[in-house]
C-alpha cells in the first residue's frame, strides 16, 4: 500500500512539473508598434543596377533587398501588398526613397514577388534586426546635388540655422547628399524635420550610417 501511494505521489508531482513547465513558455511577443510600418512602396532597377548601394554592397535588381531611410542595413522585413496581400522578405541594404508619402523601394525581384507593377500600399514588418550599433543617430536629409559647391551652399545654410548639417557623398549615384541635425532618437528628427522643411522645402528622416 505505502508503495502505491509513493507512486501516486509520484505520478502527480511529474504531472504538476509538466503543467508549471507548459506555464513557464510565453508565446512569441508581437511586433511592436515601432516595427510595423503601413504606406507606399516603389521599386528601383535600371539605371541603379549594377551601382553601389548605401551600405557598399552592389546593388542587383534581382535579388530580394530594398532600400529603407531608417532601418539598419541587414535588417529583413516581410512586406505585404495592401492589394493581393501577397508577401515577400527582403534585407536592406540600401538608403531612400526619397519622395514623399513613400516608405520603402523595393527591388525589381521583391516587387514582381508581390505583383506589383508600380507603386502599391503595403505593410512592413521588421522580422530580424542585425547587432545593434553602440549608439545610432538620426538626421534629416534636406538634398541631393551632383555638384559639391551646391550641396555646400545648402549645407552651410542649414548649419547657419540648425546648428549642425553634414555632406555625405553617395558613390552609387554619384551625388552629395545634406544631413541636417544630429539626434539620438528617429522621434526626436521627426519633430525637427518639418522645421528643416519650411526652411529648405524637404526634409526626410535617415539613420547616420556607421560611415557617416
Amino acid at each position: 500500500m505505502l508503495s502505491k501511494r509513493k507512486a501516486t505521489a509520484g505520478c502527480a508531482l511529474l504531472l504538476l512539473a509538466l503543467a508549471l513547465s507548459g506555464c513557464s513558455k510565453k508565446p512569441a511577443a508581437p511586433a511592436s508598434s515601432a516595427q510595423i510600418e503601413i504606406g507606399t512602396a516603389s521599386w528601383y532597377g535600371v539605371p541603379f543596377n549594377g551601382r553601389l548601394t548605401a551600405s557598399g554592397e552592389i546593388y542587383d535588381m534581382e535579388k530580394m533587398t530594398a532600400a529603407h531611410r531608417t532601418l539598419p542595413f541587414g535588417a529583413v522585413v516581410r512586406v505585404q501588398s495592401q492589394v493581393n496581400q501577397q508577401t515577400t522578405e527582403v534585407r536592406i541594404t540600401d538608403r531612400g526613397p526619397f519622395v514623399q508619402g513613400r516608405i520603402i523601394d523595393l527591388s525589381h525581384a521583391a516587387a514582381q514577388a508581390i505583383n506589383m507593377p508600380g507603386t502599391a500600399s503595403v505593410r512592413l514588418e521588421v522580422i530580424s534586426m542585425p547587432p545593434r550599433r553602440a549608439a545610432e543617430m538620426y538626421a534629416v536629409q534636406v538634398g541631393a546635388f551632383a555638384q559639391r559647391a551646391d550641396a555646400e551652399q545648402l549645407r552651410t545654410a542649414m548649419a547657419q540655422k540648425f546648428g549642425t548639417a553634414n555632406l555625405v557623398f553617395r558613390p552609387g549615384d554619384e551625388t552629395w547628399r545634406v544631413l541636417v541635425g544630429l539626434q539620438p532618437t528617429e522621434e526626436a528628427a521627426s519633430a525637427l524635420a518639418p522645421q528643416v522643411e519650411r526652411e529648405a522645402g524637404a526634409g526626410f528622416v535617415v539613420l547616420v550610417d556607421s560611415d557617416q
